[in-house]
């Protein structure tokens, strides 16, 4: 007996993606570095001219 079904190639799951692979983004690195960079100069406003 010959088996008529053929095997469908199974496409490869998608690969899970945590957060470093969403931190490797370069939008997401800009946006905090604006942010760090503003709480930065806050800070150092803070202590050194208030």
């Amino acid at each position: 007996m010959l088996d008529t079904q053929q095997s469908d190639p199974v496409a490869p799951p998608e690969e899970r993606r945590g957060c470093l692979f969403a931190l490797s983004q370069p939008p997401l690195m800009i946006f905090l570095a604006v942010i760090g960079c503003l709480l930065l100069m806050a800070s150092l406003h803070d202590l050194l001219l208030l």
